[in-house]
């Protein structure tokens, strides 16, 4: 093995890169192109065009940076015929563009975690996501009808007052609430609804006896709720504790490779909590090592919007 090229693409990390099956050109002497997909800490997707002969040598262009996603991308993968590409994020939102226009098809917001992992199935329109919610979800779409390029504003109103009763319904089978659709239909429970429901609502107006039903559910609004408040205000997820959901001001990395706030983190171990707060899996080691690269990115990121 020898590597040909090194390119610093990103700033803040790199975390996947995937290469189009598919040439976009044949040109002369087998001169053939072909896309590269980078993506990364700085949330953003660049597109590359790649070419190599043993003539010409090795080549790699920057094209076009896709934007779409409001935290780290932490994987992404072309369709079998080059003409999709899908990212996911620390957002919980999976992407899906078209390579061509460049445009996003579709966003889709049915993980509750990290997603960590995608893939397109070959010569079939089906594609896979794996996440830190513990699920793999397989989609399926039809090209004839894709969805509008939407803004990281009218991604926080899709989950407001914009929710129909209809919206809220599928938005319960998607969290395993599937039982509680006809209460909340009877109800009329509508996107605004849904965000101020409380423990006493729920029990009291719904008339959801199980209190282990009532807490399963509030636990999805709160992650609703929290989702509204990150992308409305801009504020990119990476920056935000995953404890206190705050702008951290001293971040520092855990064993789990995770970014904390300090104080957060320390009071979590103080609890005699040995695990990780992300995957509630056991921690390695207690050490916490300050993250001097996210803590110059929020502060650069703090005063640019100060400003």
């Amino acid at each position: 093995m020898r590597c040909l090229h090194s390119e610093k693409a990103h700033d803040l990390g790199i975390t996947c890169c995937d290469f189009s099956s598919q040439p976009v050109a044949d040109g002369e002497q087998g001169l053939q192109f072909f896309r590269l997909a980078s993506c990364g800490q700085d949330c953003q997707i660049k597109i590359w065009v790649v070419s190599f002969t043993h003539i010409l040598g090795f080549e790699l262009k920057y094209k076009s940076t896709l934007n779409g996603h409001c935290a780290p991308v932490l994987a992404c993968a072309f369709s079998h015929n080059g003409q999709m590409l899908v990212s996911g994020s620390v957002d919980k939102s999976v992407i899906v563009y078209d390579t061509n226009t460049e445009n996003i098809l579709h966003t889709l917001t049915q993980h509750t975690r990290y997603v960590t992992s995608c893939a397109f199935a070959p010569n079939t329109l089906l594609f896979a996501t794996g996440s830190m919610d513990k699920t793999v979800n397989i989609w399926q779409f039809d090209l004839e009808t894709p969805c509008q390029a939407r803004s990281t504003e009218d991604q926080a109103k899709q989950f407001t007052e914009d929710w129909s009763e209809d919206d809220v319904s599928m938005w319960l089978c998607a969290q395993g609430l599937s039982d509680l659709v006809g209460i909340f239909k009877m109800n009329n429970i509508d996107g605004r609804e849904l965000l101020n429901l409380t423990k006493e609502s729920l029990a009291d107006d719904l008339k959801i006896e199980s209190l282990g039903l009532r807490s399963k559910v509030l636990r999805k609004i709160e992650e609703l709720r929290t989702k509204v408040k990150t992308l409305s205000s801009g504020i990119p997820d990476e920056f935000l504790c995953p404890i206190t959901r705050e702008i951290m001001k001293d971040p520092v990395i855990a064993s789990d490779g995770y970014s904390y706030e300090k104080e957060a983190m320390e009071n979590w171990i103080s609890k005699k909590k040995r695990t990780s707060p992300m995957t509630n899996l056991l921690l390695p080691s207690m050490v916490l090592t300050p993250n001097r690269t996210l803590k110059m990115a929020i502060s650069r990121w703090l005063e640019t919007h100060q400003k």
